[in-house]
């Protein structure tokens, strides 16, 4: 599914992730890496981090990043070791304020991601913040605040499928087609522990955690300038947290249904089927494997060598500094993971003005 060079640093991620400890008291520095310019930090070094960005990173320009923070330093520690970096280091804020780094990746616990952002974004950083970009509407007025004040820091946001190629060619037929669309999503995510951190109360849980990429994609098919208002409903079983069937009302008449279950494990990992209908357009996507495309009288299939999640084209665009995320964007799909949540716990309908306008 993912190559071997890949999987291999997935492997290692797991090991990677048997570090425990606390933070560090001071900086470790690499004693094989000389200071060799390097321009990334990593904030957060769990898998993602581990078997992800940094293993794209360095793909993209070996020795390129110079430092990582994570609460339990070893983990920064093995990833600056695993990758080349200058070094580990005991505070986030300063490993953000380091002068030398001018690109800022953000993957540590959902609540602490505004947080980090804010202040790298009003140091004049390049920002990549992973998915969910805030946990709450306060952090989102912050985090928007920081944008409008510092246009010259580029924020991009860790929703990698819309730059997957599987997801570009569906914008593509769709962006031929008017009127309405109806979305429909399925999706088998990952089962997690009953005490995983996802459900603290300050992380938001598995709608912030998870469910957010669907309501994303959904919104850039929809469309940011058509989208608003949005009604909103939500249901999900008495006693489960990884559950949900969430549907939504668009302002362009467009309806978008949601079915997240996690309900055991899956051998090939999240599992994800789209159907949409818009115009003369029918379109089917599998697993980022294999899209299915009928325009009339024209069918096309398309399957790529392994599933595209996009998240090389993700990093490699931050690392570049290139496409950044618009204000309107960032605001706006918060907004509505944001709403999303508020309508399940509700158990009633949510009605979403624009964030934006």
């Amino acid at each position: 599914m993912y190559g071997v060079p890949r999987t291999l640093a997935k492997v290692r991620g797991q090991y990677h992730m048997r570090n425990t400890g606390s933070a560090l008291e001071t900086d470790w520095r690499n004693p094989a890496i000389n200071d060799s310019g390097a321009n990334i930090a990593l904030i957060g070094c769990g898998n993602f981090a581990y078997s992800n960005i940094a293993y794209y990173c360095t793909r993209f320009r070996r020795g390129s990043i110079r430092c990582a923070y994570d609460p339990v330093g070893q983990r920064a520690i093995s990833l600056v070791r695993r990758y080349a970096g200058v070094y580990a280091a005991r505070d986030p804020f300063a490993a953000i304020e380091d002068s030398a780094v001018e690109t800022v990746f953000i993957a540590s616990n959902h609540s602490t991601h505004a947080e980090y952002a804010i202040h790298a974004i009003r140091c004049g950083k390049t920002v990549h913040i992973e998915k969910p970009h805030v946990v709450s509407r306060a952090q989102l007025s912050d985090l928007i605040r920081a944008c409008k004040d510092h246009p010259e820091s580029k924020v991009f946001l860790g929703f990698n499928r819309p730059r997957s190629i599987h997801f570009r060619r569906l914008m593509r037929v769709l962006g031929d087609e008017a009127g309405p669309s109806m979305i429909n999503w399925f999706i088998a995510g990952h089962a997690l522990d009953p005490d995983h951190w996802y459900f603290s109360d300050e992380e938001g849980g598995r709608i912030l955690g998870n469910l957010c990429h669907w309501t994303d994609l959904t919104l850039r098919m929809v469309g940011v300038d058509r989208a608003f208002p949005i009604r909103v409903s939500g249901l999900k079983p008495t006693g489960s947290e990884s559950d949900y069937v969430v549907t939504m009302e668009f302002a362009d008449s467009s309806l978008a249904v949601i079915s997240f279950s996690a309900k055991g494990h899956t051998f090939e990992g999240v599992r994800e089927y789209l159907n949409v209908h818009k115009g003369n357009a029918l379109a089917t996507l599998m697993d980022f494997h294999l899209s299915i495309t009928d325009v009339g009288d024209r069918k096309t299939r398309y399957r790529s060598w392994r599933r595209d999640h996009g998240h090389r084209a993700a990093i490699e665009a931050t690392f570049a500094a290139s496409e950044p995320e618009s204000l309107a964007m960032i605001a706006e799909s918060a907004n509505l993971f944001l709403g999303v949540r508020e309508a399940v716990e509700a158990g009633v309908p949510v009605f979403l003005e624009s964030a934006w306008r």
